[in-house]
């Protein structure tokens, strides 16, 4: 994935605009949004995990700068084809969001025989979220020290790795099989409705792997329950500074980094995606949401909406190489 940074003047400018943005006018000349009228955020996983802590996180400030109320609605299964069906229906008067990982947008198409949404044509990108990596865990039973050692133990017992998923066709599902396909591997997929549910079966040890999102990955390894030992993307975490890359491992192929964005249903007015993006770009800038994200390794990455779509599209072709490349047919 091509990795696009803000410059500072431009950045400045989005996060400016919130402050002097009018209110939208709409068909009535009802200011967007309207007082007392909730915006939902829908999240396609399950509460408790590191997407829906996230959306939670962004929904409270974003709750005082819009001043009116913002929930989350949790709509787990179906590889988060619920919670993109659910904001297909709405209205595209701004009240309805979706909250989504990169894998809803370039792995879902590429990996489901039957995926209800285009993603370019059904959805108005609103903003970039944030980008992060997943970690490869493992439970502290296996006596393995980083992702080599992995490897030699799944190799001396073959059909016995289990692999954990957030959801069929996700990134963490297609990270496994690019893990076992480059390292020359057998492993058992075993897929979850959400992230919180993998991640707990993983510390019970009804699963050996996972590839977690960072922010759990991080707090689940303090608990001494499991081992981090390896990461998904170009560069070491700074949170995690002793955790190596994949590549220094000598396992190629796994250093897509994962990011998170908001987007709308189709057909929003232009004048709105600017109100939204406005609105969001502030929320994701305050200093207590940018340290939620950094204390679970991710980064705060708000853009303008032109942007987030060129990334989607970025993303999806880069995706679809990847799962040419291993072979994974749709299910």
């Amino acid at each position: 994935m091509v990795e696009k940074h803000i410059s500072r003047r431009r950045f400045a400018a989005w996060v400016g605009c919130a402050a002097v943005l009018p209110p939208l006018a709409g068909t009535a000349q009802t200011a967007f949004p309207q007082p007392g009228r909730p915006i939902r955020i829908v999240v396609g996983l399950a509460a408790g995990g590191s997407l829906d802590s996230q959306a939670r996180a962004v929904a409270r400030r974003l709750t005082e700068v819009a001043g009116t109320q913002v929930i989350v609605d949790n709509r787990p299964g179906a590889s988060m084809m619920l919670s993109a069906s659910e904001v297909l229906r709405a209205q595209p008067d701004g009240y309805t969001l979706l909250y989504a990982p990169s894998s809803l947008f370039a792995q879902n198409p590429h990996t489901l025989s039957s995926v209800p949404y285009d993603p370019f044509k059904d959805f108005t990108p609103i903003t970039l979220a944030a980008r992060g990596p997943l970690v490869l865990t493992v439970h502290q039973s296996l006596p393995v020290q980083n992702a080599k050692d992995l490897v030699e133990w799944a190799k001396a017992h073959p059909g016995q790795l289990n692999f954990a998923s957030f959801g069929t066709g996700t990134s963490s599902h297609i990270y496994a099989i690019a893990f076992a396909k480059a390292a020359g591997i057998q492993v058992t997929h075993v897929p979850y409705k959400g992230t919180a549910e993998a991640a707990r079966d993983l510390l019970e040890g009804r699963v050996q792997a996972y590839f977690d999102a960072a922010p759990t990955a991080i707090q689940n390894a303090a608990t001494g329950r499991i081992r981090m030992v390896g990461v998904a993307s170009p560069k070491r975490m700074p949170a995690a500074p002793d955790v190596p890359t994949f590549t220094e491992q000598g396992i190629p192929g796994m250093d897509l980094t994962s990011w998170i964005a908001f987007v709308g249903p189709a057909k929003m007015p232009p004048e709105l995606v600017t109100r939204l993006n406005a609105l969001l770009v502030q929320s994701l800038s305050a200093p207590d949401v940018k340290d939620f994200y950094a204390k679970g390794a991710w980064e705060a990455a708000p853009s303008s909406p032109a942007e987030l779509s060129q990334e989607m599209h970025v993303a999806y072709d880069r995706w679809g190489q990847m799962i040419k490349q291993i072979g994974f047919e749709k299910q």
